[in-house]
C-alpha cells in the first residue's frame, strides 16, 4: 500500500511524515522540517497558512488579507518590499508548496488535511520542483476503505471592529465502496465579513471631487472575502501493489477590498469632518473587489514493485483573477498633469488566466540494508496570459479644455494605459539522493539535481489616450496568443548540489550537517519596449535598457534613464550551510530540536521600480546572505497536559552595492530618484526574532466526554518594510498575538467556544510606500490633492466565536 496513504501517526509527540519520500519520523529526519498534524489543525482552529505558519519556526507570512495575497519569506530570503504586488499566485516565490504530490501554489484553507509539513532549506534533491528556500506540502486525507462517514461542521465569530457576524459551513463525506475502492469529498463556505470600512468612496467616478466631503460614502467592513473550496477524490487499489488516486480541487474566492489602513497617513477623514482616518479604515477612492479561482486535477498512482516504490503524479492546474484597483494616487504623484483635474480618480481593472501541467516520476528504493537512494523526473509547462487596464473618467475633457489644450482623444471608455503580458515556461529536471549507513549510526548521503528550463515572453504597453478612437484593447484570449518576442527568450541549465551527513548518537539524539544548493528561475517585468540607452546623450529621453557592454554616462544629462534592463531579470541561487539536532528526552515525553545556518543567496531577485511611472519591476542585486538559529520543542507534562513551543533569529543581509534600488520622492513625477542598496542594508518582510507557545490540557469528564482548554501566544520582533532602512523604509513595532478556546468533545460531536487576538492588539504586517510618498500636490484651481500612497496592512482585530463538529458513520 502506498506510503502517502498511511494516516499521521503519533507516539510520544512524534508525526510520521513522508517529507523524504519515505514515511519516517519527524525525529528520524536529519533535515529541519516541522509537521503539524491534522489533530493539532483542529486543537489550534488552524483555518489557512497565516494561521498555521507563525507556530513553525524560521518562516514567516505576510498576512495582508485575501485581495493581495500573502507572502511566505523563509529564513528571510527577501528583498521585495512588504506591501506592493499581488502575491497571489506564487506565495513570495521562494518556497515550493505541493498539494499532495503536484506542486502548485493555492492559499488553501486548512479542511480535511492529515498534516501540514514545512522543510526549511532546498529541497531540489527531493522534489520535482526547483526550491529556492524551502518547501511546503498540504497532505489531505485520502478515501478511505470500508469506511462510511460524515462530519458536518459550522462556525460563527464576529470581529470586535466589524459591524456583522461572519460564518463557515462545509462538510466531509467518505464511502469506502469495497475493500480496494472509496471515494471522499468536502466541501466548506465560509463569509468572512471584513473589518476595514472604505471611508472616502467617491459617489461618481470622474464627477466627484474625492478631496472635499461633497459626493463621498462610506462602505463598511469593506474586505470581506467569501469563499468556496472543496474537493472529491476516488482511490483505487486493485491489487496489494497497486495504489491510484484521482483528485479534482476547486477553491474561488470573492474579496471585497484591501485589508489596509491609511491612520498613519495623515490623510483626512473627509465625511467626518476633517479628522483623522481612523486605524481600522482607508481612504481608497473606489471600492477594490477582486476573484481568484483555483482548481487542480490530480491523479497519483504508486506502485510497490518490490525493491523500489514508484510515483507517478500528474496534474492540471487552472488559475484565474479578476480585479480593480485605486489607481489615483499613483498618477497624480506621477504630476503628469492628472493632479490638475480637481475631480481625478483613476482605477485599473487587472486580469490572469494561468495553466499549468506537471508530471514527476519517482522511484524509491524500499529495502532495509544500508544503501538508500531516490531518482526522479520532473516537467512542468506553464502558460499565463494577464492585461492591466487603467481607466480615468472626466479626465480628458478637463485638460483638452482651451485653458490647457492638451489634445488628447476624449475615449468613450476613457482607458489611458494598457498593458499585456504573456509567458510560456518549459522546465525539465532529473534529481536524486543517494545515501550509505555506516557503523549503523553515520549515515552519508549525496544529492544532484539538474535542470533546464526555456521561457518566451511578450509585453505591450499601450497609452489609447494618443492614439486615435479605432483604438481597441487585446481581449484575454488575443493576449494569449500575442507573438513572443525574442528580445525576451530566456533559457539556462545547470547542476544543484546537496550533501548531508548524519549521525544517530543514541536511538535518541541526532546530529547532522548540510550542504544544499537552491535556485529560481529569471522572468520579465511585463513592462512595454522602450528605446536602448544612448551613451552620447542623443535621443535617450525615457531609455530604459543598457546596450551588451555599455556603462551609464550621468554627465551626458539624460533624463528618465535606467541604468539596468527593465524588462526582465535573471536566476537566482542559494547555497544553505546548517548543523542541526534532533532529539528525544525524558523517556520520549519531550522532543527539543535545533539548527543553525548560513545561506548565500547569489543574485538575488529584489524588488524595485522602473524609472519613469514608478512601475513594479524586480531587478538582480550583487547578493546577499542570512544566517539564523531555530529551536523547537514539544513536552507532554503529564497524560492531559501538553505544551509546544519554538523560537528562530534571523539576520540577513545585502552583501554587495545594489544601485538604483530603492525609489524615493522627487517632484515633479517625470524621472524618478533611487537610492542604492548599500553593503550591511538590512533585508524587508521578516522579524529578525520570533517565537510561540501553546499549550493544552484535556480534562476528561465523568460521562467518558473530556473539556480541552488550549491556549496559544506568538511573537514576533519589528520588521523593516523595505530594504535599506534608510528614509525611504519603515520600521513596524513587533506584536504579540494571543488565542484561546475550550471546547466540549464528545464520541460524535464536538462545540468550540474561541477567541482569536484575544487582548485586541493592533499589529500592521505590511505598508504600501511611505510618508514621503505623501507630498503637496495641488490641482489646477489651486485645491490640496490628498496622497494616499501610504498605507498599513493590519492583522485582523480580535474575533470571538463558536464552532461545531458532528460525525456520523463507522
Amino acid at each position: 500500500m502506498a506510503q502517502e496513504s498511511q494516516p499521521e501517526a503519533v507516539q510520544n509527540n512524534e508525526i510520521v511524515v513522508t517529507a523524504t519520500r519515505r514515511a519516517e519520523s519527524v525525529q528520524d529526519i536529519p533535515l529541519n522540517i516541522a509537521a503539524v498534524g491534522g489533530e493539532q489543525i483542529e486543537e489550534q482552529g488552524l483555518t489557512e497558512l497565516s494561521d498555521l505558519l507563525p507556530f513553525v519556526p524560521g518562516i514567516n507570512i505576510v498576512d495582508r488579507g485575501g485581495r493581495q495575497g500573502n507572502p511566505i519569506i523563509v529564513r528571510g530570503l527577501n528583498v521585495d518590499a512588504i506591501g506592493s504586488g499581488d502575491g497571489n499566485n506564487d506565495g513570495g516565490g521562494t518556497v515550493a508548496t505541493y498539494l499532495g504530490e503536484i506542486p502548485v501554489f493555492v492559499d488553501l484553507k486548512l479542511n480535511d488535511l492529515e498534516r501540514v509539513e514545512v522543510l526549511l532549506g532546498p529541497q531540489g534533491t527531493l522534489y520535482g520542483a526547483g526550491t529556492l528556500g524551502g518547501a511546503i506540502r498540504y497532505i489531505p486525507v485520502k478515501p478511505q476503505f470500508g469506511e462510511t462517514s460524515v462530519e458536518v461542521r459550522a462556525e460563527a465569530s464576529k470581529y470586535s471592529k466589524a459591524s456583522s457576524l461572519s460564518h463557515e459551513t462545509g462538510m466531509t463525506v467518505n464511502f469506502g465502496l469495497t475493500d480496494t475502492f472509496a471515494l471522499r469529498g468536502s466541501i466548506d463556505w465560509s463569509n468572512d465579513s471584513g473589518f476595514i470600512d472604505y471611508v472616502n468612496v467617491v459617489d461618481q467616478v470622474g464627477v466627484t471631487n474625492p478631496d472635499t466631503g461633497a459626493g463621498l460614502s462610506r462602505i463598511k467592513d469593506a474586505d470581506g472575502e467569501e469563499t468556496i473550496s472543496g474537493r472529491i477524490a476516488a482511490r483505487w487499489e486493485p491489487t496489494s501493489w497497486l495504489d491510484s488516486t484521482l483528485t479534482y480541487y476547486y477553491q474561488e474566492a470573492d474579496i471585497e477590498g484591501r485589508r489596509v489602513s491609511h491612520w498613519r497617513s495623515d490623510v483626512p477623514g473627509l465625511l467626518d469632518g476633517n479628522s483623522s482616518v481612523g486605524r481600522y479604515e482607508n481612504a481608497f477612492r473606489v471600492q477594490e473587489p477582486n476573484t481568484i479561482k483555483n482548481d487542480l486535477l490530480a491523479l497519483e498512482v504508486v506502485a510497490d514493485l518490490g525493491f523500489a516504490e514508484l510515483t507517478s503524479a500528474t496534474g492540471w492546474s487552472h488559475f484565474d483573477d479578476d480585479g480593480q484597483r485605486d489607481q489615483t494616487t499613483l498618477l497624480i504623484t506621477l504630476e503628469y498633469s492628472y493632479e490638475l483635474f480637481p475631480a481625478f480618480t483613476a482605477f485599473t481593472r487587472e486580469r490572469g488566466e494561468e495553466e499549468r501541467f506537471n508530471q514527476e516520476i519517482r522511484l524509491v528504493s524500499t529495502g532495509d540494508g544500508p544503501l538508500n537512494w531516490i531518482v526522479g523526473g520532473y516537467y512542468n509547462r506553464l502558460n499565463n496570459a494577464a492585461f492591466s487596464a487603467e481607466f480615468v473618467p472626466g479626465y480628458v475633457p478637463y485638460v483638452n479644455q482651451p485653458a490647457l489644450s492638451f489634445g488628447l482623444t476624449d475615449r468613450p471608455d476613457a482607458l489611458e494605459y494598457f498593458s499585456t503580458s504573456r509567458n510560456r515556461l518549459t522546465e525539465k529536471a532529473v534529481f536524486g539522493e543517494i545515501g550509505y549507513e555506516f557503523f549503523d549510526a553515520v549515515t552519508v548521503t549525496l544529492g544532484g539535481r539538474y535542470y533546464d528550463y526555456d521561457l518566451k515572453s511578450a509585453a505591450t504597453v499601450d497609452f489609447p489616450l494618443f492614439e486615435d478612437l479605432s483604438y481597441t484593447p487585446l481581449t484575454l484570449n488575443e493576449v494569449s496568443e500575442l507573438a513572443f518576442d525574442p528580445d525576451l527568450a530566456q533559457s539556462d541549465d545547470g547542476f544543484l548540489f546537496k550533501g548531508n551527513i548524519s549521525w544517530e548518537v543514541n536511538p535518541d539524539l541526532l546530529v547532522y550537517a548540510t550542504v544544499s544548493e537552491g535556485y529560481r528561475i529569471g522572468g520579465v517585468n511585463g513592462v512595454g519596449q522602450c528605446e536602448p540607452y544612448d551613451p552620447t546623450g542623443v535621443n535617450t529621453q525615457g531609455a530604459c535598457a543598457l546596450a551588451p557592454g555599455q556603462e551609464f554616462d550621468a554627465g551626458n544629462g539624460q533624463v528618465g534613464v535606467s541604468t539596468r534592463d527593465e524588462r526582465q531579470f535573471s536566476p537566482d541561487k542559494t547555497r544553505n550551510y546548517e548543523l542541526g539536532f534532533k532529539s528525544t528526552l525524558l523517556d520520549g515525553d519531550m522532543t527539543l530540536n535545533g539548527a543553525i545556518y548560513y545561506i548565500d543567496w547569489i543574485d538575488p531577485q529584489l524588488g524595485s521600480a522602473t524609472i519613469n511611472a514608478n512601475i513594479p519591476i524586480t531587478v538582480n542585486g550583487g547578493g546577499a546572505e542570512s544566517k539564523g538559529v531555530e529551536l523547537s520543542a514539544s513536552w507532554r507534562a503529564t497524560e492531559n497536559l501538553q505544551f509546544r513551543g519554538n523560537f528562530s533569529y534571523i539576520d540577513s543581509t545585502l552583501t554587495t552595492l545594489t544601485p538604483d534600488l530603492i525609489r524615493t520622492i522627487n517632484p515633479p513625477g517625470f524621472g524618478s530618484a533611487f537610492e542604492d542598496g548599500q553593503d550591511g542594508d538590512r533585508l524587508p518582510g521578516f522579524p529578525e526574532t520570533q517565537f510561540s507557545l501553546f499549550g493544552l490540557y484535556d480534562m476528561p469528564l465523568a460521562n467518558g466526554d473530556s473539556l480541552k482548554f488550549n491556549a496559544s501566544y506568538s511573537w514576533q520582533g519589528d520588521v523593516l518594510t523595505r530594504a535599506g532602512g534608510r528614509g525611504s523604509s519603515l520600521t513596524l513595532d513587533s506584536f504579540g498575538v494571543a488565542n484561546a478556546a475550550i471546547t466540549y468533545e464528545a464520541d460524535t460531536f464536538s462545540a468550540t467556544l474561541f477567541a482569536d487576538n484575544l487582548f485586541d492588539e493592533f499589529a500592521e504586517t505590511g505598508a504600501i510606500g511611505t510618508r514621503l510618498n505623501n507630498q503637496d500636490i495641488f490641482d489646477f484651481e489651486g485645491g490640496p490633492v490628498y496622497v494616499r500612497g501610504f498605507s498599513t496592512h493590519i492583522l485582523p482585530p480580535r474575533q470571538i466565536g463558536v464552532r461545531f463538529k458532528v460525525k456520523f458513520g463507522n
